[in-house]
């Protein structure tokens, strides 16, 4: 069977034969046996972070670039020339700078990258109702019945909607294809950055037989080690194996095994998975003990957890505070409010409470709030239960800040640590 396939910048019929589009002359040609039946897709922005950041910097284009905290925060993402050097995602930023020296490093603006995955989101759903968020910048979509709504195949749709993205964001995504979720996630990483990789279910046995058994999402180092005692070190060794005989020694798990082994994979994209919590946190450049200086980078946190419960449009009724000392131990602590908030004020007025008798002289190297058991806004902040017109100053200073940036107002603790920085 001859392949089928398209041009991906203008969606041109290509011919087996033809190397470049007959229509535009790119080469970017998508072709695939089982591409006119394929409609579950997973998406995911291309170094997102980073990539922002250079959109909105010229000066960055062509530089190695970290957005993550000081020495001794973490990388959130590295763009793809710093990722040439070896950085990668949650990579300790001491360890980031000696492979790459040179790097620009920006801190994480979650305001602006929040607000540009929304517009990505915004994206999705044209094509399609059934998007199932994992992240900011990542989700499944089910195209399964839009050919007629689109006038096209669900493929064109995907392909049509990454030269959106790239014409009206300025960023870019790849994108996976397939008949399930697992298979999609598995192809999104394929062809990065600006990829578009399609699975088939007839190919996908073949494909992930010489994978280890890791690749198989949910599997971590002390599992795979206890299958790897078992025998089992590649996917190929779980196809090899009885469906029955996997579920005698590993109970359910073993039957997601062999399913996924097999390239099958029923979870169905769901539009209504829910945010569980929202939260932010920052390791330091050295220990602190003082409770004051803490407080101050408490105030930053909540904001930071504020302003993404406000752009999503969502509440939560426990605040949890998560300490880490300087030998590693993690601490946590939590308190259910009376009511769910997205305030500020409310979330650090709890937070505070928490963090005070963890004050003892305890040396601590990370601090980070949460906010959880979420609801929506129109749940949040009950008059009866909250100062009005602090919520009303509160949410003043979004607006403006909103419209001329973050600096435009600087308030109480956060112009404090300013000043002390």
């Amino acid at each position: 069977m001859s392949e089928k396939g398209f041009c991906r910048d203008c969606l041109t019929t290509a011919s087996p034969q033809n190397r470049r589009c007959s229509a535009c002359g790119s080469p970017r040609l998508l072709r695939h046996d089982e591409l006119e039946t394929l409609s579950i897709a997973h998406v995911d922005c291309d170094a997102f972070y980073a990539t922002i950041e250079k959109r909105d910097d010229p000066s960055l284009a062509a530089e190695p670039l970290i957005v993550g905290g000081g020495k001794r925060g973490v990388v959130a993402t590295a763009c793809y020339i710093a990722r040439t050097y070896g950085v990668k995602s949650a990579m300790p930023m001491f360890e980031a700078l000696r492979l790459c020296p040179h790097a620009k490093v920006v801190p994480p603006n979650m305001e602006k990258y929040v607000k540009t995955g929304r517009e990505v989101r915004q994206l999705m759903q044209a094509l399609t109702p059934l998007v199932e968020p994992l992240s900011i910048d990542e989700a499944f979509l089910d195209l399964t019945g839009t050919a007629r709504l689109h006038n096209m195949s669900p493929a064109k749709a995907l392909a049509r909607f990454a030269s959106d993205v790239e014409k009206k964001l300025r960023i870019t995504v790849s994108i996976g294809l397939s008949c399930n979720k697992f298979l999609a996630k598995v192809a999104s990483d394929l062809d990065k950055p600006r990829g578009f990789a399609v699975l088939g279910q007839n190919e996908a046995k073949a494909f992930l037989a010489e994978k280890p058994v890791s690749f198989i999402f949910g599997v971590g180092k002390v599992s795979a080690a206890r299958y790897a005692r078992d025998g089992f070190h590649r996917i190929a060794d779980l196809q090899r194996a009885d469906e029955t005989d996997l579920m005698r020694r590993y109970g359910e798990e073993g039957r997601r095994l062999y399913r996924l082994a097999h390239g099958e994979d029923t979870r169905e994209v769901s539009a209504d998975r829910e945010t569980k919590s929202v939260s932010s946190e920052t390791t330091f450049e050295t220990d602190i003990f003082d409770f004051r200086a803490l407080e101050l980078i408490l105030w930053s946190l909540t904001e930071e957890v504020s302003t993404r419960l406000k752009a999503k449009e969502l509440s939560g009724a426990t605040v949890t505070l998560k300490l880490k000392t300087a030998d590693f131990k993690i601490r946590t602590r939590a308190r259910s409010l009376d009511a769910p908030t997205q305030l500020a004020q409310r979330i650090f007025a709890a937070a505070r409470s928490l963090l005070e008798p963890e004050c003892d002289g305890t040396k601590f190297r990370l601090l980070g709030v949460g906010v959880s058991a979420i609801d929506t806004a129109d749940q949040a902040d009950p008059g009866d239960l909250i100062d009005g017109r602090a919520a009303l100053a509160e949410h003043a200073v979004d607006n403006v800040r909103a419209r001329f940036g973050d600096d435009a107002v600087v308030r109480g603790l956060a112009f404090e640590r300013r000043e002390k920085t």
